[in-house]
């Protein structure tokens, strides 16, 4: 019987740099063997983090430098054309997306910190 390996962690900030419906913290992965962004940030006390583009056209979404909610802090907002998406799933509300979402990138937050854990699709930048 083979063993299933937990993927590896990948440190990405301080648990306290995430605040409740506030700016997201970047960073840097490979997504289907190309360069792209993703950003985590916190909502309903949780982490949560996402691939920095749209699921109507591929494009990355922060209004202002790693701003992603709207006026109201309710919704994830795609700068371009207005697509929301609910932060807890990433699903798209409302907009031309409507029906589709973001891509998710696990995460966890424990002892003080925040991990992101790479997949199929999604693998770190830079590996030290």
């Amino acid at each position: 019987m083979s063993e299933v390996l937990k993927p590896t962690e990948v440190e990405l900030c301080e648990a306290d740099a995430l605040v409740e419906r506030g700016p997201a913290v970047p960073f840097d992965i490979v997504l289907w063997s190309q360069g792209a962004r993703a950003f985590a940030l916190r909502f309903d006390g949780r982490p949560v983090a996402y691939v920095n583009r749209c699921a109507h056209v591929p494009v990355e979404m922060d209004w202002q430098p790693n701003q992603f909610l709207d006026d109201s802090g309710d919704w994830i907002i795609c700068s371009i054309h207005g697509a929301l998406y609910d932060p807890r799933d990433g699903h798209c509300v409302g907009g031309p997306c409507r029906g589709e979402g973001l891509i998710r990138v696990e995460v966890d937050e424990r002892d003080g910190k925040v991990y992101w854990y790479p997949s199929g699709d999604i693998q770190p930048a830079f590996t030290d």
